[in-house]
């Protein structure tokens, strides 16, 4: 009686499959035929904000067992295949491969995408800004090691927007060419993952020697070579090297994150649950910033971030970077920038974009 229902079960889910690859095909056919009408409007196929419009009415529809993280990374390769269709999608990123940049660029774009390796943030905004690559992936912030000075530096100048957030957890692991403890003479990595994982590192490896890298995945590239070594490194480096895993989640906050921008030209449209960011700068005068800042304030908009960051050709005078709650083009959005704009020295809208889940 069992093996009857059994079989009858599996033959309906057989059904269900076979319906899902009709759908899917006829899915892709329609994406196909509006990547023709935007390619006649001269539109991008990528759109981020009309991405985000569709992972949001996935969220309101889903009525389960399908957990919603499972469902949106099953429409994210969904949507990347049928993009990569209409046109490969190119995207640089701060590499190698295996990176936590590489992660968040594949967790936003989906497989289907191709990946070009940079080793420096200002190569990943020279190959977008002069059109060999579309978009670009970098990292602005960590929640424990603050910002990414680079990033910065190349928003104040870049002719690029910025078109979306990713918010990336960061766990890391200690992988090894084997799995006893006690052989592990010395630890490769990145001096940051260090500073994140120092006390777990220092209870569990209190005499091996740590010898900083230029990435994560160098260090695992280090590990191949060291049969008494180790490295701290994402799990994706040690199944591309394969490495084994001594331990997962060494890193000393469960809150270690890393927000990254997706960086390329021109401006999407508001989805309804949007970011703005600008940078400014203010006279050296007492009260300046509190007048900058007092529209947004009045008009009860929400300032997510504010970061000051120094002027390099001005001893002692500031740029202000700031992120708020809302489209550019809306209509108490607009006012208070408009006015803050009046106020400033320096003024430059950095992109309005999608809010990124956070972790």
């Amino acid at each position: 009686m069992k093996k009857a229902l059994l079989k009858e079960l599996r033959a309906k889910l057989q059904q269900k499959d076979l319906d899902i690859v009709q759908l899917l095909n006829e899915r892709t056919q329609l994406a196909l035929e509006i990547g023709k009408t935007k390619d006649a409007q001269g539109r991008e196929i990528y759109d981020p904000s009309q991405e985000d419009k569709v992972y949001d009415y996935l969220r309101e529809t889903n009525i389960g067992p399908l957990p919603e993280k499972a469902l949106k990374d099953i429409f994210r390769e969904i949507i990347s295949s049928s993009r990569t269709l209409q046109e490969p999608t190119q995207v640089a990123y701060l590499g190698p491969e295996a990176s936590f940049c590489y992660l968040a660029a594949q967790s936003h774009f989906g497989r289907s995408a191709r990946y070009y390796s940079q080793t420096k943030v200002s190569e990943v905004f020279d190959e977008v800004e002069r059109g060999r690559i579309a978009w670009g992936v970098v990292p602005v912030e960590n929640s424990l090691e603050g910002s990414v000075k680079t990033t910065l530096d190349r928003l104040i100048s870049t002719p690029l927007n910025i078109r979306a957030e990713i918010f990336l957890r960061i766990s890391h692991c200690l992988i090894s060419l084997g799995t006893h403890k006690a052989a592990i003479k010395r630890i490769y990595s990145h001096p940051q993952a260090f500073a994140q994982c120092q006390g777990w590192l220092g209870r569990n490896f209190p005499h091996s020697r740590l010898i900083e890298v230029d990435s994560t995945v160098a260090a695992a590239k280090h590990v191949l070579k060291d049969r008494k070594a180790a490295a701290v490194t994402s799990y994706l480096a040690a199944a591309t090297y394969g490495l084994k895993i001594i331990a997962e989640g060494i890193e000393d906050s469960p809150l270690n994150t890393t927000r990254f921008f997706v960086i390329g030209r021109g401006q999407g449209a508001a989805t309804g649950n949007d970011k703005t960011s600008v940078l400014f700068a203010t006279q050296h005068v007492p009260g300046a910033l509190h007048q900058a800042l007092g529209a947004f304030a009045r008009d009860k908009i929400n300032l997510t971030r504010i970061e000051s960051y120094p002027m390099r050709d001005k001893l002692w005078k500031y740029l202000f970077f700031v992120d708020l709650a809302g489209y550019r083009d809306e209509k108490k959005i607009k006012k208070c920038l408009t006015e803050l704009q009046g106020t400033t020295t320096l003024f430059k809208i950095l992109g309005s974009y999608p809010r990124g889940e956070e972790p």
